[in-house]
Formats: C-alpha cells, sequence, structure tokens
C-alpha cells in the first residue's frame, strides 16, 4: 500500500468501479482476439504482456497495437469492426472479478452502502459481459458512452451513477486503473483510488495520476475504503 494513501472521511454512500482492469480482469479474452486479428493479416503472435497493458485503451488502441496502423491507415474501420466481432464471440468466458472484488460487494451491502460501474466500454459488450459473470449484488447504476453525451475523463458518467445512486458526488468513491478514471472522478468531486493492479502501459505510473490513494492489488481495496474487517 502507498504510505500516501488518503483515508476517505466523509459518509460513504456509493463505491463506483472502471470496469476494464479495474472490477473485472477481462485481458485473457482480449490476448487471443488482437493474436486472431494479427494472424489474419500475416501477422505472428505478440508478446501478451504488451496487450494486456493495452485493454483500457479499448478497441482502437488495440487494433492500433496489434496491426501497427493509426486510426487514419486506410480500412482501419474495417479492421476495429472485426476485432469487436471477434471479441463479441469469446465475451465474458474468460472473464472474472478481481480478487477479493465478490467481498467487498458484499461487506457493502452488508452496510447499506450502494456500488456501480462506469465504464466507456460499449454497453453492447458491457451488458453480455455482466450477465455472463452475474456478480451479486448486482450493481445499482452501470452507465455506458451510450448513456451520456462526453465520455471519461469528462465526469458525466459519474454525475449519471450518483443520481442513479441517490448520493453527492462527495459521498462517492471511484476506483479506476486510468489517468482519464482519476480525472474524471477529481472533476465530479469524489475520492478517488488508482487501481495500480490493472492495465496500465509501460512508462506510464499510476503514482502519477493525482488519484487521492493507490490500491497495489484489488485484495486490498476493502480495508482501503472499509477500514480493518
Amino acid at each position: 500500500m502507498n504510505h500516501d494513501n488518503k483515508r476517505f472521511t466523509g459518509t460513504l454512500k456509493a463505491v463506483l468501479f472502471d470496469l476494464d482492469g479495474t472490477l473485472v480482469d477481462t485481458a485473457d479474452e482480449f490476448v487471443p482476439v488482437v493474436q486472431t486479428l494479427r494472424a489474419e493479416h500475416g501477422q505472428g503472435p505478440m508478446e501478451p504482456g504488451r496487450i494486456r497493458s493495452s485493454v483500457s485503451n479499448g478497441a482502437r488502441a488495440l487494433v492500433s497495437l496489434g496491426l501497427g496502423i493509426t486510426e487514419d491507415t486506410p480500412g482501419f474501420e474495417e479492421k476495429r469492426l472485426r476485432l469487436l466481432e471477434l471479441y463479441s464471440e469469446v465475451v465474458g468466458t474468460l472473464a472474472s472479478p478481481y480478487p477479493g472484488i465478490d467481498a467487498l460487494l458484499h461487506a457493502l451491502q452488508a452496510r447499506g452502502i450502494g456500488w456501480g460501474i462506469s465504464t466507456n466500454k460499449p454497453r453492447p459488450y458491457t451488458e453480455p459481459l455482466l450477465e455472463k459473470l452475474n456478480i451479486q449484488p448486482a450493481p445499482g447504476s452501470v452507465v455506458c458512452p451510450e448513456d451520456v453525451t462526453h465520455r471519461k475523463p469528462h465526469p458525466e458518467s459519474l454525475y449519471k451513477n450518483c443520481k442513479d445512486l441517490q448520493c453527492a458526488p462527495h459521498e462517492a468513491i471511484y476506483i479506476g486503473d486510468h489517468r482519464r478514471d482519476i480525472e474524471a472522478g477529481k472533476r465530479a468531486g469524489m475520492f478517488t483510488i488508482a487501481a495500480a493492479y490493472g492495465y496500465i502501459e509501460p512508462g506510464d505510473n499510476a503514482a502519477d495520476w493525482g488519484a487521492d490513494a493507490q490500491a497495489n492489488s484489488s485484495a486490498a481495496l476493502a480495508e482501503m475504503i472499509l477500514g480493518k474487517q
């Protein structure tokens, strides 16, 4: 645990999570998808760690990484749609909540604290993932890009979570594994926790994001949020 971690000292009414790389480990689904896309374009396998670290950046970034192209490369959109097609065939099959998440969610429920998800993952992939995982207790709010005008790092999605969960932003904690998550949380006026165990690219450092606290493992989150159990 980072010794500079602050503690949430207000009245806690909700805990909000980013999805991929924070609440759920989905990287094992994206590794074969990117490898298949590469194979379809005559390229050999890529080191899996490189793929894992880019999962939080979304489909466009994975296509750019996997095929070594940019978004203005002719045919990019076709390749992006192909990657999403491949992903839709495996979504939810190799994913699981990070260690300690189930226990944390039950502990929140026992204390009457709500929880929700704010993700940039499109709803057609978020819903089947959550349906297959059947996380209990179920989230009281799930906000996807289709639900807002501005996606993270804009705070709009977090405001919608708060409306759904009937709490004020300062009564919520937001946890994410990307700088954009922490920026969104801070702009919303929330206490923020950087999920340093998530999908962080080489050369990036969660300690540089300006979060109120940093969780170096998902198992540490419960104690960070609720204190000694």
